[in-house]
């Protein structure tokens, strides 16, 4: 098995992405502020550290929401950050999310562990928006570009985020800058996962280390190589490859607006192109 994802130059990565995320919430959205969500986990540690390099301590925000299913070294790691950011008192907080998973599963009666998931990771949202507007920020999403691509994502949960500033980036080079941002190493090694339940990993959900992944990801979408070929590059069987590439096409809905259906001479979606300055 070969890893075949070539490095980033972490430096310019992170200057870049500072520089743009400072303009896109200042500027683009004439916003003040911005608000992560902090997990304990590389890539909220990684947009952390982003965030406040961007917007200075002071205009970042980070709620810490457990949920019974949060290990206690999560939320000991996710303080970490904090305290590593030097946030202002007032900028963080530990917010519970189970006594309103609570009130949801008296209403809405048993749930699996998956819906039961998807409505935590929404209750989080919730609880990231309406902060976000207490304080004139965006929400600042953390999810990757390995995780966008796989539908890894809970849709208008951890998806539904202002902006995703590490979205270019694949989960291995995140590991990459977050080890030149500083990041404790701790973190930067931890195995991935969503913490929707009890015991869940990202790695054991895909059945394959994210540098695999990655690399399949990379070198069909960037590189353009078939299936067959991929497997042949990488060393693997082809059934593996298909796999992988089989959870992007299911997941694609996650990665677009709602349908509009054509009715008029131009409708919003294919028709209309957005102008990034309306003025």
């Amino acid at each position: 098995m070969r890893y075949v994802l070539p490095p980033i130059n972490a430096e310019r990565v992170a200057e870049y992405i500072a520089r743009r995320l400072r303009w896109y919430v200042r500027e683009y959205a004439g916003k003040r502020a911005g608000v992560v969500g902090v997990s304990g986990g590389v890539d909220s540690a990684v947009v952390a550290f982003l965030t406040a390099r961007a917007l200075g301590p002071e205009n970042t925000y980070c709620y810490v929401l457990p949920s019974f299913a949060t290990p206690k070294e999560d939320v000991e790691d996710a303080l970490r950050v904090i305290e590593a950011l030097g946030l202002p008192d007032g900028n963080w907080e530990v917010i519970s999310v189970d006594p309103i998973l609570k009130s949801f599963e008296e209403v809405l009666g048993e749930m699996d562990r998956v819906a039961r998931g998807n409505v935590m990771a929404r209750i989080r949202m919730i609880i990231l928006h309406e902060k976000a507007y207490a304080h004139n920020a965006l929400v600042i999403g953390t999810g990757d570009k390995s995780e966008l691509l796989l539908g890894y994502f809970t849709k208008y949960g951890d998806g539904g985020v202002d902006v995703l500033p590490i979205g270019g980036l694949y989960k291995t080079h995140v590991r990459q800058l977050a080890r030149y941002l500083g990041v404790p190493e701790r973190i930067v090694e931890k195995p991935s996962s969503p913490r929707l339940w009890p015991g869940q990993t990202a790695e054991g959900e895909l059945g394959a280390p994210y540098e695999l992944v990655d690399s399949v990801l990379y070198l069909r979408f960037e590189k353009w190589l078939p299936e067959e070929r991929i497997a042949e590059e990488l060393g693997v069987e082809v059934g593996v490859v298909k796999r992988i590439l089989e959870m992007v096409k299911r997941s694609q809905h996650k990665r677009m607006m709602p349908e509009v259906f054509h009715v008029g001479q131009r409708d919003l979606g294919s028709d209309w192109r957005y102008p990034r300055q309306w003025f």
